[in-house]
């Protein structure tokens, strides 16, 4: 079965004028509205979220939400999760792209649990995220698993 997400894009301005604004509001009845721009590298906002920002938060969460989802069903006890996750824009062949998102999380888990089962499920997450099957880069994945 499939589920639809709509959202609405707004931008206002003038593309003839070679400064135009590259802001925009992202839109979904019921949630907060998300300014978003360029990367500063393309003449756009800093404080705005841009495409690259995005693309790697949405395989950050999807992967995190995963793991958290096989954790639960296995019974095994994660406390907290700070993921540090960077996206990497580079040109190949003459294509610019997102070519990796690296994920570098803690994982902190209960006394005594099973280091190695984390990194399994850390691994086996990728298998199940659907954003991760959704696109073509490469994801790194580092996590280092404490306990609390």
């Amino acid at each position: 079965m499939a589920h639809h997400y709509p959202l609405q894009l707004n931008w206002t301005g003038n593309t003839l004028d070679g400064t135009y604004n590259r802001n925009a509001t992202v839109s979904n009845p019921g949630k907060p509205a998300l300014s978003v721009s360029s990367a500063p590298e393309y003449a756009g906002d800093p404080s705005c979220w841009n495409p690259e920002d995005l693309l790697g938060s949405a395989l950050a969460t999807c992967h995190m939400l995963t793991f958290l989802s096989l954790c639960a069903k296995t019974k095994v006890e994660v406390l907290a999760y700070e993921d540090h996750a960077e996206a990497v824009l580079d040109t190949v062949d003459k294509v610019t792209r997102i070519t990796q998102v690296h994920l570098r999380p803690v994982i902190r888990v209960a006394r005594g649990t099973s280091m190695a089962k984390v990194v399994e499920l850390f691994g086996k997450a990728h298998k199940y995220c659907f954003v991760a099957n959704s696109v073509t880069c490469e994801a790194i994945l580092a996590p280092r698993v404490v306990e609390a």
